[in-house]
């Protein structure tokens, strides 16, 4: 994972061309075409059905439609990733069993309740944060949408874990802050994860699997 995420860059996923956008004014539903992305995780993901995987894999989806998460367990894996990570206005939404599905972060990015229903007992939650320490806002359309996106995420997320604090055992891993990177800045990703991976050794180094509670950095905070 972290050699794929060095390597990538930001014309791979986000191909945003002028063809696309002057599609907007008449039939296109997106800024970017999903056959970058499509073409990454087809590359390096190792089984073709979900169900083909080592453990159960369940991909969280949203329906564009109706405003409900959808659980995928089964089927094209690279359709289900694909839905789940359709950013509205972003990319196209995917139909899967004919349903029109888009990024499931805005039903429940973390689905830390999906996985309570599924049986989980005890959870392990590893949040990205966002950027809390931006001093302007991200220059592109693009990189706004993501920026609100990781927010929502952050917000649904303490929402969700303080609905099961007394229902099952939740321990939630501190995500880096401040944190002043755009989600849409790509050349950031070795920094941010050897920062993120000394920052959990500390934490584990420090009981961190033993205490319980929400991180201050998923509230919102102001640097």
């Amino acid at each position: 994972m972290e050699q794929i995420w060095c390597q990538l860059r930001r014309r791979d996923i986000f191909p945003v061309t002028f063809g696309r956008i002057a599609g907007l004014f008449s039939h296109a539903s997106s800024l970017v075409e999903a056959s970058g992305l499509r073409q990454l995780i087809t590359r390096h993901l190792p089984y073709r059905l979900l169900e083909e995987a080592a453990i159960p894999v369940h991909v969280i989806a949203t329906d564009q439609l109706h405003g409900k998460a959808v659980q995928i367990s089964s089927g094209p894996a690279v359709d289900a990733i694909l839905a789940s990570c359709a950013i509205p206005a972003v990319y196209p939404a995917v139909l899967i069993n004919d349903t029109y599905l888009i990024d499931g972060a805005i039903a429940s990015n973390t689905p830390v309740i999906a996985a309570v229903a599924l049986g989980a007992q005890r959870l392990i939650v590893l949040p990205t944060g966002y950027a809390c320490a931006m001093a302007t806002p991200p220059a592109s359309a693009i990189g706004c949408a993501l920026h609100a996106l990781n927010m929502l995420i952050a917000h649904q997320l303490v929402q969700d874990l303080e609905l099961l604090a007394d229902k099952v055992s939740v321990v939630t891993v501190p995500p880096l802050c401040p944190l002043a990177v755009s989600p849409y800045d790509f050349s950031q990703a070795r920094n941010l994860i050897e920062s993120a991976a000394r920052n959990t050794r500390r934490w584990l180094d420090n009981g961190g699997l033993t205490q319980p509670g929400i991180p201050g950095a998923l509230r919102p905070h102001q640097d």
